[in-house]
């Protein structure tokens, strides 16, 4: 099983339209703004905290691609005085969902992730990555610590998705050793989508993509794990 740093997933959304951007995710219950970091690139990434995730805003001030969603379709936030779901969507299509605590097996943070092949999915965050079953949440859920990742199948889900465009692009899982768990992860037969590499001192982190070429971050935050060489 994959050893965590921080028991809650954090999520990457990429965005030209900063303030429409903020506006939307500052207003969502249990959503604290952290502040703005540079990350390089023409990129100002805005940290929201959310009871140990991290919604990460990224707004670039170069023109995104206009390349088509990811699998990533949709967040479910545990709100404890909602007693249906609520639906909402974000300005640039992201589909949100504040649910009741125990919703689905959700008390903190769920995210729904479309795929072309179930079996090839489990196997990979499963097998691959090395996340327990999450079975209060159904047959096809995985636990990353207090949050619930959801696989649903969908033969129209990206077969190569990009990490360049609007919306929900990435997601981040906070491990004590970036290099070996990347490592690990392609000799388990995951692919390579960005070799390690440091930002400053606040963490060494690297991508790895999904049998549809959705993006995951393997991040060693400082802040979290102690120095960063």
């Amino acid at each position: 099983m994959l050893e965590l740093a921080k028991h809650q997933l954090d999520i990457g959304l990429l965005t030209n339209r900063r303030d429409e951007m903020l506006s939307f995710w500052q207003a969502q219950p249990g959503v604290e703004y952290e502040g703005p970091l540079s990350v390089g690139g023409g990129v100002q990434q805005h940290r929201h905290q959310l009871r140990g995730s991290i919604i990460k805003v990224n707004h670039s001030r170069n023109d995104l691609p206009s390349n088509p969603a990811t699998g990533y379709s949709e967040v479910l936030i545990a709100v404890s005085d909602v007693e249906a779901p609520v639906a909402a969507t974000d300005p640039e299509g992201v589909s949100i969902q504040c649910v009741p605590p125990g919703y689905r097996g959700i008390t903190q943070m769920g995210v729904v992730t479309r795929v072309r092949d179930l079996a090839a999915h489990r196997n990979f965050w499963g097998e691959v990555i090395g996340l327990p079953p999450a079975p209060q949440s159904g047959a096809n859920a995985f636990r990353i610590g207090d949050s619930v990742l959801f696989l649903e199948q969908d033969d129209r889900a990206p077969a190569d998705a990009s990490m360049e465009g609007p919306g929900f692009r990435y997601l981040t899982l906070q491990v004590w050793n970036a290099d070996q768990v990347h490592g690990d992860v392609l000799k388990r037969g995951g692919a390579e989508g960005r070799p390690p590499i440091t930002l400053g001192a606040v963490a060494r982190f690297s991508f790895v993509r999904d049998p549809d070429g959705n993006w995951i971050e393997l991040s060693q935050r400082a802040s979290l794990t102690g120095p960063v060489a």
